[in-house]
């Protein structure tokens, strides 16, 4: 879960990005996702480094599964969807998924191999090979709820927080460490914790203000480089300065 496992990402591997675009529909299983890895030497010892991996998640992903006998995505809504209320957030398990916006990937995308990941209501790619590695679509207002919820200490207590906030050194930026599936950003302000996504086409950021007790979720149909014209880290602190001024 704090990606020190030494297991290299797969879904950045070239073969398996001219696979995925070549096969559009293609549905994935996660040992077929895992095998793109076999032929690559891990980076360092597990447990002696720290690289970001989705592979990790689709690990952990069968994991949960041989525990739980059933599906993720139906264990994940059971047990913290449908009680959150989150109704927005829903399972991307297909090429067509209902109120997506039109996302621009840039020049040179390998996913798919075009700018706008949208074409006649259908996604370049099926983003089902995602999975437990990020595999849902939702808005920012459930996913700051989201934020708020698990950060905050209501979807677990605090006796599991404690060791999940912890943190080891991770390459993210200047004292940034990386928890049990959480980053944990420092700051003049207050520490942060969270998380970043990417999809093709996408960006998402989600930050929760402990001293706070606010979250701040943001969206963007692009994930072009230099898009944005600034990181999503910076918006979301500045929207927090608002807020800050507006409770005095």
């Amino acid at each position: 879960m704090n990606h020190t496992s030494g297991l290299v990402r797969y879904e950045f591997k070239e073969q398996f990005t001219r696979d995925l675009s070549a096969e559009p529909d293609r549905v994935w299983r996660p040992e077929e996702l895992i095998g793109y890895i076999l032929d690559t030497p891990a980076p360092f010892e597990a447990g002696k480094g720290w690289d970001y991996s989705d592979t990790n998640y689709i690990v952990l992903g069968m994991i949960l599964e041989r525990i739980t006998g059933s599906r993720a995505y139906d264990e994940i809504t059971r047990r913290f969807l449908a009680p959150l209320g989150l109704t927005r957030v829903v399972p991307s398990t297909s090429r067509q998924i209902t109120g997506l916006a039109q996302g621009y990937a840039g020049p040179g995308n390998p996913f798919g191999g075009q700018d706008a990941m949208i074409a006649e209501g259908r996604l370049a790619i099926n983003p089902q090979f995602e999975w437990a590695g990020g595999g849902f679509a939702t808005s920012a207002p459930d996913l700051a709820r989201w934020a708020r919820a698990l950060y905050g200490g209501v979807v677990v207590d605090s006796a599991v927080l404690a060791p999940a906030f912890e943190g080891v050194p991770a390459r993210l930026g200047p004292d940034v460490r990386y928890g049990l599936g959480v980053i944990l950003w420092p700051g003049g302000s207050g520490a942060t914790v969270g998380h970043s996504g990417f999809f093709p086409g996408y960006q998402a950021e989600m930050r929760y203000f402990p001293a706070d007790r606010f979250a701040i979720a943001i969206q963007f149909n692009t994930s072009a480089p230099r898009a944005l014209g600034r990181s999503p880290g910076s918006i979301i602190h500045a929207l927090a300065a608002i807020i800050r001024s507006q409770r005095r």
